[in-house]
């Protein structure tokens, strides 16, 4: 048999197999049997060397022709194939264009600022501006020109993160409170009335436990002017205390100590979960400490740009976590802070 025999044979033979060819997988072990480099055709053609010189040109022409007949051969079956199998996949994968849609999953407003939020709607009644200020204060914002001593115990370097900074530099330190901000405003107003809210992070060097942590929130207000009186920041905290926790919510005040106000007191409201008979939460007592308040200090108030003898002012500060925790039962402040989707999820 010559060599064009053999070349007629392997295409009849090649043609036929390919015909047969029923999938994708079948297809490739055609291609590699045939017109692969190890396929059937590469080795006869590896034989074209041993053939007399004037024989040469004519089987080579007709290893190329078959070659080329193959490999169109076997691009046609292959886009038939593949195809088919498309075809094959995507109607076993029917939409049911009937089914409701996927809901996309949406985040939620994380409880301390659903409380911020409601506490900032409240004072906005009341004619308080929001005014934000400084996480990074200098020391005498902080403490000095708040009226605190130089030897009082909230400087402690284990109260305090301070800064560090180049020798001589001012002492600058994360702030303790958001009192800061009071000065910062009446420095902005004065010697104009204000009335502001200053809501924003604290840090304190406390140890981490399931009631105290070393970030938290604050939200302080303060109200300067003429014939302002104990009895106007008495029925601030009043008209407060019923819009966060309802109707009927009594405000008690016992007095407590503050460098910055005085006189100062602590607040207190009727428990709202037993209204005021006693219950666990507030310990029987039927009342629940909130925070403090108190007149503006006059040497805060001078340091703030306005004649104590002029004007006067009160201010208050109070914790969203802890009204959170009070108002929704949490007995773990941690909770606000774990990155666990399932505290927020629970107040979304």
């Amino acid at each position: 048999m010559t060599v064009i025999d053999e070349l007629s044979a392997l295409e009849q033979e090649a043609t036929a197999a390919l015909a047969a060819t029923q999938d994708v997988a079948a297809l490739a072990e055609w291609k590699s049997r045939y017109i692969g480099k190890s396929g059937a055709l590469t080795r006869l053609s590896r034989g074209l060397g041993a053939l007399p010189a004037d024989q040469r040109p004519e089987v080579g022409r007709r290893v190329n022709a078959l070659r080329q007949h193959l490999e169109d051969a076997y691009a046609a079956a292959e886009l038939r194939l593949t195809g088919a199998a498309i075809s094959a996949e995507l109607s076993a994968d029917q939409v049911d264009v009937t089914l409701p849609g996927r809901r996309p999953a949406l985040g939620y407003t994380h409880l301390t600022n659903q409380v911020l939020a409601q506490v900032q709607t409240i004072f906005a009644e009341m004619g308080f501006q929001v005014w934000e200020s400084p996480e990074v204060e200098l020391d005498d914002y902080n403490f000095g020109l708040l009226n605190f001593a130089e030897d009082h115990p909230a400087r402690d370097m284990q109260d305090t993160f301070y800064v560090e900074m180049p020798p001589g530099a001012p002492s600058v330190l994360l702030r303790t409170h958001t009192s800061p901000g009071q000065l910062h405003a009446m420095h902005r107003y004065a010697p104009q009335p204000l009335r502001v809210l200053l809501p924003g992070k604290v840090y304190r060097n406390e140890q981490v436990t399931v009631r105290s942590e070393m970030m938290f929130h604050q939200f302080e207000f303060l109200a300067v002017g003429r014939h302002i009186s104990m009895g106007d920041l008495k029925g601030t905290l009043a008209y407060f205390a019923e819009r966060m926790y309802g109707a009927g919510t009594r405000v008690r005040l016992r007095p407590s100590y503050f460098p910055f106000t005085e006189p100062s007191a602590e607040m207190d409201v009727s428990c709202f979960l037993c209204n005021g008979k006693g219950c666990r939460v507030c310990k029987y007592a039927g009342w629940l400490e909130i925070g403090g308040c108190g007149m503006v200090h006059p040497t805060v108030l001078r340091n703030g740009g306005y004649d104590p003898e002029l004007f006067s002012g009160f201010a208050g500060g109070f914790g969203p976590e802890r009204i959170a925790m009070l108002k929704y039962g949490i007995d773990d402040i941690r909770g606000f802070y774990s990155g666990d989707a399932r505290f927020v999820e629970q107040f979304g």
